[in-house]
């Protein structure tokens, strides 16, 4: 007897009501994909495919070893080719489950909207109905939409594992299936939708799932561009729309809203030890993204004069659009009558002439005169949809007015000619030796000697004579020209797309004040801090291992001491961006640790700008995991310290996380929702908990002794347990990771195998794969019960009452709880065994087994639950959906380790494995 395709992928017995038909979507997908395991592979690979899970779901459910034995066997007698088809089939199993789980959000979120319930957690709505019960201003309101920088920055890491080709295909099965669920459909027209569906899951199954060769930079741009065409260019101006309909009905009279909303960019800009990241890529990124947004306008711009037919026999346009038409190329008899076709004619032409004076090479249709002048700038072009609007509105066609050309406007003001922000990063290390020559060419040949007085010394010196000390750029160590080539590129593109389009220099590893002047002097070079103290650029420290976050309120205290760097901030609104980093604190101090820590430096720098009188702006350097920052972006927005948002704030999206985030447009746009409320949220109302109370010096006593235990207990495990860095390399697959395609950037600062050395990224990666996500909880279990030891029952109640009032507490155990649910230590168990040395082995999977079961029980003790994500019933549903498809590609993964590592050699074996971290990354979503 055949085993029915539905049956591959299974959902929970007690599913609810509401959640039928996503377990219809999964039974659709499951039987469409369980037909094309059989019709390409044939009955047995199919019957073997779900054998192994149901031997991977029982083994979950009991944690039997026989159970285990069983499993073991299956897979231990596979072939590299029957490895192959499971492995592929579980991956695959897994990307279609979360297809059909983001069209059920966008499901659930459309029958709120529709049942006319209460406004949900995070949406613009429901912020701003708690700004008006709370009678917010509507100055104060007008006050922070002046001052408002709301930017996601979209970074290339190396957990991006998934080909562009996959993603498409997804993306059209994802439309297919939203048809079905939108649109009536007659009988026949469902069998041609589940047609559709069957091609495109026969083209899944047929692409390649792994990059044949290692992704460039150029790669990374062009993916990361893709977000803009899916996403940010469509959704952004409507987010803007809802956000104006919002506010004017809400507030007496209309306040204006300017672009604060803003996507920014790495990707081709941080050369942080990535040497593939030059001057001719970096000046290659900005091209890319002007050439993307103009092609959006020249297409926007002809539909539109396709469109607005609006004839003078029947509507009366304004003197100024009438003058504008007249002056247009286009004089065909036909459209004499159309002003509105011939004037977007007439910009069309302009718009070519601008992309060819820019140097691109886009799609267009020939422009009618081709001697149309180039526009200067984008608000050249603003000024003509100007005239447009404000005609349509004359003659009250005001649907028109508000409708396409409103959204091309908005589009223009938010992205200009240049599309996207793009950041500079380099370390600090490298500035010290470019500083170092520079220096050296003008005599002073000691500065590497002079500690840090002397250092800042010499700097302002250096910087108040203003020479020019790069002049013959061949003189100098190919370090310093390419650095300086960066800086010249930088000067160009300034030029050419404004100052807007890089506008930030980012210091990785800043550890005093010389790391900030040392960047400023190299800007001087090109001009890019004239002799006026203008500086075009900020320049922004990283802080990034728990020594650092501890330092950064006297080095910023220090800095702004100095007359001369004080000045320079004059040219940049007296605002000085600083930049927090989450994966390198969290892997020097853990989690607990890294994010005490992170709150305490904000705490602190608040202090510091309020005493200088200057704007702070945050720069969280979050990643896909907890432990690297990761988590909801609202709770963890509100969960800032009281003034360190304060209307302006930036968040780096990596990975994995953006295809997630902002490939549906319906979802990304609830995602940057999101951020606009929560920063709303968070710096008219205050949602920091008791903060002027009693209890909050208590509280941050209590938050400081948790975190020196969590430290203890983190650092005794990871870097003074003799043996720990052999298990780590044993016990995950850091060492394959490395090997994969799916970044151009290594994953380890040197070639070595210290944990100090390796990249936090690759370090988060790794645990997330083996099912352990070490970084997300290790120490917080030992750290609460030695306090309840210390304190007794009121120390419970303590904490008890931290989580029910304190929103940076109750964010922490909210995403430990979220990480927690996803570790397995039956799954991790079975790494452990990958790890040749027994005593070892036994030794640290104890202490990680130990210390898990431990936080379990804490986090329990303090929150009330009886089970992980008892709060989240959305996630809880989404992992019982996910995890019967990865958990039996961790298994396999086991298994092929040792294979490979037992001396195997066979590219099918080392194929499978590549392909099992692709599987277990995708399935689990949040894996970098």
């Amino acid at each position: 007897m055949k085993i029915n395709a539905m049956n591959l992928l299974a959902t929970p017995a007690d599913i609810s009501f509401k959640d039928i038909p996503l377990r219809e979507d999964i039974r659709l997908l499951g039987r469409i994909l369980g037909d094309t395991l059989r019709e390409q592979e044939g009955d047995k690979t199919f019957d073997l495919v779900e054998n192994v899970r149901r031997c991977a779901v029982l083994f979950r459910k009991t944690q039997d070893e026989r159970d285990r034995d069983q499993l073991e066997q299956i897979l231990d007698a596979l072939s590299p080719r029957d490895t192959l088809s499971v492995v592929r089939a579980f991956s695959y199993f897994s990307q279609l489950s979360n297809i059909a789980e983001d069209l059920h959000h966008n499901r659930r979120r459309r029958s709120h909207l529709n049942a006319g319930s209460p406004p949900q957690e995070g949406s613009l709505q429901l912020a701003l109905d708690r700004i008006q019960e709370k009678n917010i201003s509507a100055e104060a309101m007008q006050a922070f939409l002046n001052k408002a920088l709301i930017s996601p920055v979209l970074t290339a890491h190396p957990t991006e594992v998934q080909r562009k080709s996959i993603l498409d295909c997804q993306l059209i099965i994802a439309s297919l299936l939203s048809d079905r669920d939108r649109i009536d459909m007659t009988p026949d027209e469902l069998a041609d939708n589940e047609e559709a569906l069957r091609r495109f899951v026969l083209i899944l199954w047929h692409t390649r799932m792994l990059r044949t060769s290692k992704l460039t930079v150029p790669d990374e741009i062009k993916n990361g561009l893709a977000y803009y065409r899916y996403t940010f260019l469509s959704e952004i101006p409507k987010i803007y729309a809802s956000l104006e309909k919002q506010i004017e009905a809400r507030f007496d009279k209309r306040l204006r809203v300017p672009p604060f909303l803003r996507i920014g960019s790495w990707i081709g800009g941080d050369r942080d030890g990535n040497p593939f990241v030059t001057h001719q890529v970096m000046l290659d990124a900005a091209m890319r993204h002007s050439a993307t947004v103009l092609e959006y306008y020249l297409a926007e711009t002809h539909l539109l004069g396709t469109r607005l037919s609006l004839s003078t026999r029947l509507v009366k346009v304004s003197q100024e659009l009438e003058t504008f038409a007249a002056q247009s190329p286009d004089k065909a008899v036909s459209r004499e009558d159309e002003p509105y076709r011939r004037v977007l004619i007439a910009i069309y032409s302009r718009l070519v002439a601008t992309t060819e004076q820019l140097g691109h090479h886009v799609k267009h249709l020939r422009a009618i005169g081709q001697d149309a002048k180039p526009y200067a700038n984008a608000q050249e072009y603003i000024a003509d949809l100007d005239i447009i609007i404000h005609s349509l509105e004359q003659h009250g066609a005001l649907y028109l007015a508000r409708g396409r050309v409103a959204y091309l406007r908005r589009a223009v003001e938010v992205f200009g000619f240049h599309l996207a922000p793009l950041d500079m990063r380099q370390h600090s290390g490298v500035h010290e030796q470019v500083v170092s020559e520079l220096l050296a060419k003008a005599g002073n040949t000691n500065y590497l000697q002079l500690d840090e007085a002397g250092r800042c010394s010499a700097l302002i010196m250096a910087l108040q004579a203003g020479k020019a000390l790069a002049n013959d750029l061949e003189l100098f160590s190919d370090t310093v020209q390419s650095e300086l080539q960066l800086m010249q590129v930088t000067a160009e593109i300034h030029h050419r797309f404004g100052h807007v389009a890089l506008p930030n220099y980012i210091i990785s590893k800043t550890d005093s004040v010389s790391d900030l002047l040392e960047v400023a002097l190299m800007l001087q070079q090109v001009g890019l801090l004239d002799n006026c103290h203008e500086l075009h650029l900020n320049i922004i420290p990283l802080f990034e291992t728990i020594t650092d976050l501890r330092n950064c309120g006297v080095i910023m205290n220090e800095l702004f001491s100095i007359p001369f760097y004080r000045e320079l901030l004059k040219s940049r609104d007296d605002t000085q961006e600083v930049m927090l980093g989450y994966s390198d604190s969290n892997k020097d101090g853990g989690y607990l640790t890294a994010n005490w820590e992170l709150y305490k430096a904000e705490l602190e720098l608040v202090k510091v700008f309020e005493k200088h009188g200057i704007e702070l702006r945050l720069f969280h350097g979050r990643g896909g995991t907890v432990g690297r920052g990761g988590g909801p972006s609202y709770e963890a927005i509100l969960a800032q310290p009281p003034g360190s948002v304060n209307a302006q704030i930036r968040i780096t999206e990596q990975g994995e996380v953006i295809a997630s985030k902002y490939s549906d447009p319906e979802i990304g746009r609830r995602n940057l929702e999101i951020l606009i409320a929560a920063t709303m949220e968070a710096t008219l109302l205050h949602h920091h908990g008791d903060h002027n109370g009693s209890t909050m010096p208590e509280y941050l006593r209590i938050a400081e002794a948790l975190s020196l235990d969590a430290f203890a207990a983190y650092r005794k495990l990871v870097y003074e347990t003799p043996g720990f860095t052999d298990y780590f390399f044993a016990a995950t697959p850091i060492r394959e990771i490395a090997e994969l395609n799916i970044g151009s950037r290594p994953s380890s600062r040197k070639a070595s195998n210290s944990i100090e050395d390796l990249r936090a990224i690759p370090w988060g990666f790794s645990w997330s794969l083996n099912r352990v996500l070490l970084p997300g909880w290790y120490g917080f279990g030992s750290a609460i019960q030695q306090f309840i030891e210390r304190e007794g029952e009121a120390g419970l109640q303590q904490l008890q009452a931290m989580y029910q009032n304190w929103a940076f507490f109750r964010g922490l155990l909210s995403n430990m709880d979220m990480v927690l649910s996803k570790t397995d230590m039956g799954i991790a168990s079975r790494y452990a065994e990958l790890v040749p040395d027994e005593i070892l082995r036994h030794t640290i999977f104890s202490m990680i087994e130990t210390e898990w079961q431990r936080t379990v029980d804490m986090l329990f003790a303090i929150t009330g639950a009886t089970t992980l994500l008892e709060g989240n019933p959305t996630l809880a549903r989404s992992l019982t959906t996910r995890t019967p498809y990865i958990d039996p590609l961790n298994h396999l993964q086991v298994g092929l380790l040792h294979r490979h590592r037992s001396g195997d050699t066979h590219h099918l074996v080392k194929r499978a494995i590549h392909l099992t971290i692709n599987g277990i990354a995708a399935g689990l979503r949040n894996s970098g």
